[in-house]
Order: C-alpha cells, then structure tokens, then sequence
C-alpha cells in the first residue's frame, strides 16, 4: 500500500521461448490456439518485463505506460485483460466472507510497464508484457484465480510465462477455452546445465505483426493445419519425454525440426510471410557445422517470429560456442559489450573446428549476445523503490 488510498503492486515476469511452437488461433477472440505448445522460461536477470499497477478513487481514468510513453488504454487486448480481472474480482467478492473490506472495482487503474529487452523484436515481449500485466493486476484487486485466460486475452503465448521452467500450454478442446490453460511440466531447477544464448540479430520492429500473420497462415496455408493435427501431438508428448529425462541430443534436435517447420508454414503462407534474414541462416549454417564437427547435437536454434537465433545448449559447450559465434560474426565496435549475461569464459577455437564451420566471418551481422538460463516464473517486488509509479500514481521520472 503506497496509501490509504491508493493500491500499488509491482510484479516482474519472464521472457519465455517456445520449443514447440504455437502458431494459429481456433477462436481469434478467446485467442484460443490451434495445437498445443511448449517453451522454456528464462531467467529475469537477464530478461524481464516490471509492471506496477495502482488503483485509487482519486484516478479519473484508466492509463497505461510502456518503458516511459503512455499507450492507447483502449487498446483491445488491454481492454479484455481488465473485463476479465474484474469479472474474476466480482466472483471472488460474491462469494467472500460479506465482513471482508471490500475493494471498489469503479476504481480506475494506473499501469507502468518497462522490459529490460528490445520490445517487439521477436523477443516475446508481448507474452512478458502481459503475464506481467495478468499477474500485478490479479495481486492489485485480490484475485487468486487461475490466471491463463487473463494473460492469453493479452497474448496468447503470455499464459506460458506465468510458471517457471518448462511450460505447456494445453490447447483445450472446449469452446469457451476454460481448459486452455499453462501448466508447468518441470522446474527450472529440473535442468540446471541448460544453458541459452539469445543471438540479437536486430532489435528493429518486426515487418510483420505475429498476430496478423498468424492470421494469414490460419487463412491459407494447408501446412499449418496438417502441422496442428498431425504433427504436433506426438511432438509435444516427445518433447515431454526428453525434457523430463534430460535428454539435450532428442531435445535439441525436435527443437530446430519444429522451428524450422514453423517457418516453413510463414513460407506456405500466402502471401508469404518471412521472419528470417541472412544471418539467421548463417547462424543455422554454423549450429549444423558445429554439431557435425563434435559427432552429435550439442547447440540447437529455434527463431520465433523474428531474425533473432536462441540457441540452447549445455554449460560445458557454452564457451566454445560463443568462441564460433564471435569468429564468424566479429563484433564491430562494441567489443565490450557484445557478451551480456551470464559470463562466458574465452576459450580459443581448434584449426579443425574452423575448418569445419568454412563460414567467411560477417563483421556486425550479430549485434551481442544474452547468455541466460532456465529461470522462474513471475516474482512480487516488496521494495517501494521498485515501484515505476510515484505516490501521485504517475511514472516515476528516469533518472
């Protein structure tokens, strides 16, 4: 409580990064998806998005801020996370004990949102932003509900970022999507080795907008219909298997296959939707290369709706796969800052791995390198310092 009359809640949520991959919605309203999905949470210190959330009488009208400029509060997916907090703030207030202070839900809502990563970059900034959203919003008016379908109403893939680990969502059969819901399939304490690198390609605004292009691919490609009824529910059973074993070859291996398949229904689509550039494919070029030297898979990509790899591997690979990083995609100028993260210790390439690999070097193709891991899932923030509005329920100014 900031005050007696005003609610103030900060929460941070994770990125997280599908391995197989969600594509197509069945309801386009309840953003219900066409087949199931898996992802892998990533750890906050590296990657996150922070969400205050203040509710007081003395605000006159919902507003919204993302990383310091205030968003349009219509905004549809806005607008339906908020109906579906209240309709879950006036269900728990009907059935509450009737002595319990009750919390005015006429009160309008200040939000302030910041991600500490490139937004709308094909970094699943969206599905950060709104599990925040869901979350803060959710400890704001009381509500203990399951969140999945406040976070989906937002962004689908958010429902996801709601747990830490590994992640499913359940696609759900019901029409009104009450069992389309996340579910957490292990911790992230279940893997502690997997390591991930995020290879920033570009931090420009994607050309095309995941949601208009699913909806195209929805429209017109045949692929990504026979990919949601025939090929991902034996994949989602098989990644299962593989994560709760362990198992970084079957794992790595599905992981690039259905990322790969993914983009190849952007190309089915019509017309044809392409997320990938040149370095990506240089950068699927150097994984297969240097799996190929070793004798079997230790690093695997997937590339989301963007040009940005991630690449997973294991914490006795990072090193020398950053190594092959940095030698085919020399940083330009900023050296010092290409590695962010995790730290990396340097390690020289053999003769035979350079060979192997026989990519000529792209000066700048890669902008830097986020070495992160597995993490948890959304967190409270107690520290009043933390908060990104001030007293007067207005952003804080930077500093």
């Amino acid at each position: 409580m900031a005050s007696e009359k005003m609610r103030v809640v900060t929460s941070t949520a994770p990125v997280n990064i599908a391995v197989i991959k969600y594509w197509g919605k069945r309801d386009e309203a309840l953003i219900l998806p066409l087949n199931s999905s898996l992802s892998v949470t990533l750890h906050q210190d590296q990657l996150k998005t922070t969400t205050t959330a203040a509710i007081s009488k003395d605000f006159t009208e919902d507003r919204v801020w993302l990383n310091g400029v205030e968003m349009d509060v219509e905004q549809p997916r806005l607008q339906s996370c908020l109906r579906e907090i209240h309709r879950l703030a006036r269900k728990r207030r009907s059935t509450d004990d009737k002595d319990a202070p009750p919390l005015s839900l006429s009160y309008k809502v200040h939000v302030a949102s910041e991600n500490n990563f490139p937004t709308a970059a094909g970094l699943a900034s969206s599905a950060a932003g709104y599990a925040c959203l869901a979350y803060t919003l959710a400890r704001v008016y009381g509500v203990e509900a399951e969140l999945s379908e406040v976070a989906r109403r937002g962004s689908g893939s958010a429902c996801r970022s709601l747990y830490g680990g590994f992640v499913e969502w359940r696609m759900g059969e019901r029409a009104d999507g009450k069992d389309s819901i996340a579910q957490q399939v292990a911790p992230e304490s279940h893997w502690p080795e997997l390591r991930v690198l995020i290879l920033v390609v570009s931090a420009e605004k994607k050309f095309v907008g995941s949601t208009a292009g699913m909806q195209t691919s929805v429209e017109t490609s045949a692929l990504l219909q026979y990919r949601a009824a025939a090929v991902v529910p034996a994949r989602m059973a098989e990644m299962i298997q593989y994560i709760r074993q362990r198992d970084f070859p079957g794992f790595g291996q599905l992981t690039m296959k259905d990322s790969n398949q993914f983009h190849a229904t952007c190309l089915d689509t019509f017309p044809p939707i392409s997320y990938l550039t040149d370095t990506s494919r240089r950068i699927m070029h150097l994984v297969h290369r240097f799996n190929s030297h070793h004798g079997q898979t230790r690093v695997a990509y997937t590339f989301d709706a963007g040009p940005n790899a991630v690449i997973f591997t294991l914490e006795d690979t990072v090193a020398e796969f950053v190594a092959a990083v940095t030698h085919c995609f020399p940083p330009e100028s900023n050296g010092d800052k290409f590695l962010k993260g995790l730290p990396v210790k340097s390690v020289l390439l053999s003769d035979e791995l350079k060979a192997t690999m026989a990519l000529d070097p792209t000066p700048g193709g890669i902008k830097y390198i986020i070495a992160t891991k597995a993490g948890p899932g959304p967190q409270i923030l107690d520290d009043p310092h933390c908060h990104l509005l001030g007293p007067d329920g207005l952003p804080k100014p930077t500093v």
